[in-house]
């Protein structure tokens, strides 16, 4: 079921994307939701060659372990 939302935009920030839907012949808020969600693609999850990198360097793995675990107990100090 899809939900709305009220979304406050300044002038400038309106142009900017109204402009950027009309080039690509979309309403703004399918515009503004394809962005959202190929941002949230791109920045918070891996690709599947990316992944199967990782999950294939058991030098990595072990160590993400040893620091999940660290972690878990934790051991050690967060670095900012």
């Amino acid at each position: 079921m899809s939900k709305v939302i009220t979304l406050r935009l300044s002038e400038p920030e309106y142009k900017r994307i109204s402009s950027a839907a009309e080039i690509e012949h979309r309403p703004i808020s399918n515009f503004i939701t394809t962005m959202v969600l190929h941002e949230i693609e791109e920045s918070y999850f891996v690709d599947p060659i990316e992944m199967a990198q990782i999950n294939s360097d058991k030098k990595l793995l072990s160590n993400l372990k040893i620091g999940y675990r660290d972690a878990k107990k934790m051991r050690g100090r967060l670095v900012g």
